[in-house]
């Protein structure tokens, strides 16, 4: 499909608005109703954990989704929904600047979906009591989705913490107390 509009009729203000727009859409398509639990995997990384349209969460996200996180051995179970969804990968921005997001291994099995990443990004704001110095920090996870009726219903995940902590260690002057 062609695309032919009268450039010359725009103010540059508008064409810029216009060109913003149209390489938005063409870089995250309109999420489609997926027919596997690995295309609502997929199509959620590449849509909304990437960071690259955060709010559309709803498209791949149950109303109610349990998020199995294990951290230092324990393992804790927040309840998220596609908005609070959407802020936590907002926050996640704010922390790590515009991250890349390396998807390193991904396959399914029923409804489950094993997805292994990698996060590369700056040290933007404070994390875990250590100031931001702009340096670069990868984060590496691994979760399993369960999808549920097209949608992700349920996730554990796991986060490599002593691998940042690291990170932050050796390149971050702990803050005076």
């Amino acid at each position: 499909m062609s695309l032919r509009l009268p450039l010359a009729r725009f103010a540059p203000s508008a064409l810029l608005a216009l060109i913003t727009v149209l390489v938005g859409c063409a870089r995250v398509a309109a999420p489609t109703r997926a027919t596997s639990p690995e295309e609502v995997v997929r199509g959620f990384f590449a849509a909304v954990r990437s960071g690259a349209a955060p709010d559309s969460a709803m498209e791949y996200l149950a109303p109610r989704v349990l998020a199995h996180q294990l951290d230092s051995e324990a393992l804790e179970t927040v309840e998220r929904d596609p908005a609070t969804y959407a802020a936590h990968v907002r926050e996640m921005q704010a922390t790590y600047g515009a991250f890349v997001l390396q998807l390193d291994e991904l396959f399914a099995s029923g409804d489950r979906v094993y997805v292994r990443w990698r996060q590369l990004g700056h040290h933007r704001a404070p994390i875990d009591g250590f100031a931001p110095t702009g340096k670069p920090l990868t984060e590496l996870a691994s979760a399993v989705y369960r999808v549920e009726n097209g949608r992700i219903s349920e996730y554990w995940i796991q986060i490599d913490r002593a691998g940042l902590r690291a990170q932050l260690e050796a390149g971050v002057e702990r803050p005076a107390r």
